[in-house]
C-alpha cells in the first residue's frame, strides 16, 4: 500500500464530504495549485484509495418506503453455491447491497420495497427461489441515525 502523507488525507477528507467541489477550491483550501491537485486526486484513483463517486438517492422520496436487512444462511457450501448464490441475487433490482459475511449467517442484504406487501412479494418470488437459498431472517429498518462519513 502507498503510503498517504497529510495533504492526502485532508484531500480524501475533503472530497468525503462533498465530492463535487472543484480542484481549484479545494487546492485553495490545501493550499496547492490546481494542476498539483489534480495530480494527488489522480494518483490516489489510481493506487484505489478513491473507488469512484456516487450519487445518494433517497428511496423514500423515490416510492421506496421500506427497506429491510436480510440475513441469509446457504443451504448448500462451496465455491460454486456462492457464485450462483451472488450473480442470481445481484441480478435482483430491489437488492441494493450484498454482503459476504462472517457470523450466524453468509449474507447480508440490503433490500428495498414500495411497502411490506412489494416486499412480501419480491421474498417470495425472487430471494426465496435463489439458488443454494437457506434460513432467512429479516430486518426491517425503522430508522437510520448514521451515515457513512469520513474515514
Amino acid at each position: 500500500m502507498t503510503e498517504l502523507d497529510d495533504i492526502d488525507r485532508r484531500l480524501l477528507r475533503a472530497l468525503s464530504l462533498d465530492a463535487t467541489r472543484p480542484a481549484a477550491d479545494l487546492g485553495r483550501e490545501l493550499e496547492l495549485s490546481q494542476p498539483a491537485t489534480w495530480r494527488r486526486i489522480r494518483r490516489l484513483r489510481e493506487i484505489g484509495a478513491i473507488k469512484g463517486r456516487r450519487l445518494d438517492l433517497d428511496a423514500a422520496a423515490l416510492g421506496f418506503g421500506v427497506t429491510v436487512f436480510l440475513g441469509v444462511k446457504l443451504a448448500s457450501r462451496g465455491r460454486a453455491g456462492l457464485e450462483d448464490f451472488e450473480r442470481a441475487v445481484c441480478a435482483i433490482r430491489e437488492v441494493q447491497t450484498v454482503e459476504h459475511v462472517l457470523g450466524l449467517y453468509d449474507y447480508r442484504l440490503r433490500v428495498v420495497a414500495r411497502d411490506l406487501e412489494d416486499f412480501e412479494r419480491v421474498l417470495r418470488r425472487r430471494i426465496m427461489t435463489l439458488p443454494g437459498i437457506g434460513p432467512v431472517e429479516a430486518n426491517v429498518l425503522l430508522s437510520e441515525e448514521r451515515l457513512p462519513g469520513p474515514l
